[in-house]
């Protein structure tokens, strides 16, 4: 093991989806410049929150801005791929801030990756959860339960640097959904843990459990792992 491969979670509990992007950005910054070989993954909870990705449109937004600013909505672009997506209490939202060179260096097989961990962790529970053949992210049926979306630089040396993330809908207002297209997509649905098993789940409890699934599929049970509260 080295330093380098040592990943720190970090748990930022309900934060800001401002401030929770400029921690990605200041540690991506580090990563790109070869600061430093730190890896970081932060774990958070947003308040209603929706984001409008590269290839997205306000189109998608479909609430009226007084009904967004009455309810307590903030809307940003942002630079990850993908279109429009919502974050919200009970949502967990988990960014990992990461250079690819310890996974052969490969964008596509870090997200299949993302997508993989979801899914190992609701087979913890009984949910069977897939990729979609046309469309990105976990899905239950044709039912989106876990968004994914990242966005990938590249260092002077070679290697990749991504941040931005998953949200995956544990306790999530599926409503909230209603104000928009997600993913800029018309005929599908959304859907979450709670749902899908018909009660409340603790939120702490899949943190964990995503936690562990990611290990798993990028390979790393025996990496050191620093975890503080922030």
């Amino acid at each position: 093991m080295t330093a380098e491969r040592a990943i720190e979670w970090i748990d930022l509990g309900h934060m800001h989806y401002d401030e929770a992007l400029e921690r990605q950005l200041a540690r991506s910054r580090a990563l790109l410049a070869e600061q430093d070989n730190q890896q970081t993954i932060y774990m958070v909870e947003h308040p209603p929150t929706i984001t409008i990705g590269r290839n997205g449109t306000t189109d998608n937004i479909v609430a009226s801005e007084a009904f967004l600013e009455e309810n307590g909505f903030t809307v940003r672009h942002v630079d990850r791929g993908g279109d429009v997506t919502y974050h919200g209490p009970g949502q967990l939202v988990v960014y990992p801030v990461l250079h690819l060179a310890p996974w052969n260096n490969d964008v596509k097989a870090y997200v299949r990756n993302l997508e993989e961990s979801v899914i190992r962790s609701l087979a913890t529970v009984n949910i069977h959860a897939t990729r979609h053949a046309d469309y990105p992210g976990v899905w239950v049926g044709d039912a989106k339960i876990c968004a994914v979306g990242a966005r990938v630089q590249k260092r002077p040396s070679g290697e990749f640097v991504t941040y931005h993330g998953i949200a995956l809908n544990l306790n999530t207002n599926l409503d909230h959904f209603s104000t928009i297209v997600p993913c800029g997509i018309r005929d599908k649905e959304v859907t979450s843990v709670a749902k899908e098993l018909g009660e409340a789940v603790d939120f702490s409890d899949w943190q964990t459990r995503v936690k562990a699934a990611f290990i798993e599929v990028f390979n790393e049970q025996g990496l050191y792992q620093n975890e503080r509260k922030v």
